[in-house]
């Protein structure tokens, strides 16, 4: 994208400052007034057209003279190099590029300049907050021999982040199935050498254990890669119906650990609008942690209410907890707070970061409240069921 923009900019610019120059040098190719005026218009017209073209860019743009004066900076520019702690640091960046590039441009300067060269530079602020800017200068030669730079900066912060998530994301899936993939290669070359009915009996045992492992992870991975896809199919659900289904995915897991799992709502009827599946798979993995960090014969706590045109959903345990340090990170695909006991319960590390999205699908937000050894809370805000959406399902099912 910046290099499109760049390759924009200095046509634009270049435009501009064949604009000036004409205005400074009279021309004498006129063959008279008429075009003299056509001419003119034209130019004021693109003279007035460029500020407001450079305030639209989504980057920073800054315009040296030949002597390495600035000359002009756009709104994002203003904006940015504005900023108490940030801006300091990015207009010295600026400043500099632009020094470095003007001897370039006045070297090339002549009847016939030679192409210049883009200098570039990455400036890492670690904060916080923590910003990546990315800055290119490139020099301006005229053919009369005045020249100057033009530096455009961006800010990719946010490019970086979803960079760095990606090959992380990467990287994770790879391990995590080439885990329960090694350790079934192994445990069924063990397995074909065996005669001994015990030992064979524990090795498919431990074989089962990691294919519904590997399953599971795949399982999430296929759910993570839907919701994320924005497919939705919203319809009226009641919040009875998204707590029965979640219910039925933990009962298994609560009964084996004597765990209760409670629920408290209000008596009025609660109705979301939105997906039902997705839904019961945030509110499933919710109780689904909640069950397997709890302390055996503890209780879960499933709650429900309605609080000013939202429907509040919280799920809230007596277990482990989650350390403070961790709570930034916890929606985090793959992330585990205790890597060990994960592997113990069988966590894939997406159940979270599936929550997350889903929330964001459904114009919702996520809050989380926990302290060690004593439990977890998850309260989920989503935008309760209106009348105009229960008539737009009816309209649709009809």
């Amino acid at each position: 994208m910046l290099t499109i923009v760049l390759v924009l900019l200095g046509t634009c610019t270049g435009a501009a400052a064949g604009i000036g120059f004409r205005r400074l040098k009279p021309r004498s190719d006129w063959s008279g007034p008429a075009e003299a005026a056509v001419v003119s218009a034209n130019e004021g017209a693109m003279a007035a057209l460029a500020p407001v073209a450079f305030d639209a860019l989504p980057l920073g743009l800054v315009l040296f003279d030949h002597e390495g004066n600035e000359e002009y900076r756009n709104q994002f520019a203003r904006t940015l190099m504005g900023q108490h702690h940030l801006g300091p640091l990015i207009s010295a960046a600026v400043a500099e590029l632009a020094q470095l590039a003007v001897p370039s441009a006045l070297s090339g300067a002549g009847p016939h300049p030679q192409p210049e060269p883009v200098l570039e530079r990455t400036l890492d602020l670690y904060g916080p907050p923590r910003r990546n800017i990315d800055l290119r200068v490139v020099p301006v030669a005229a053919s009369d021999g005045v020249a100057g730079s033009m530096v455009v900066f961006e800010d990719v912060t946010e490019q970086r982040r979803v960079d760095d998530v990606r090959r992380d994301f990467v990287a994770n899936v790879s391990h995590e199935l080439k885990t329960p993939i090694g350790a079934i290669s192994l445990l069924a070359e063990a397995l074909s050498e065996q005669d001994d009915p015990a030992t064979t009996a524990r090795l498919t045992g431990r074989l089962q254990l990691e294919a519904t492992r590997l399953a599971n992870t795949i399982d999430d991975l296929l759910a993570l890669s839907e919701i994320e896809s924005d497919r939705m199919e919203p319809v009226e659900v009641s919040v009875e119906t998204i707590i029965a289904g979640a219910l039925a995915r933990s009962a298994t897991g609560a009964h084996e650990r004597n765990i209760r799992i409670r629920v408290d709502h209000s008596d009025e009827p609660l109705v979301l609008h939105g997906d039902r599946s997705q839904l019961v798979s945030a509110l499933g993995n919710l109780v689904d942690n909640a069950v397997k960090y709890s302390d055996p014969g503890s209780e879960v706590w499933i709650r429900a209410a309605s609080d000013d045109g939202r429907i509040v959903l919280q799920v809230e345990d007596h277990g482990i907890g989650i350390p403070q340090a961790d709570l930034g990170r916890i929606f985090e695909r793959f992330y585990r707070v205790d890597p060990a006991r994960s592997r113990g319960t069988g966590g894939t590390g997406l159940g979270l970061s599936i929550v997350r999205h889903v929330v964001m699908n459904h114009d919702g937000h996520i809050a989380v409240r926990s302290t060690e050894g004593v439990g977890t809370a998850f309260t989920l805000h989503l935008p309760a069921a209106t009348e105009e959406t229960e008539e737009e399902t009816e309209e649709v099912t009809q």
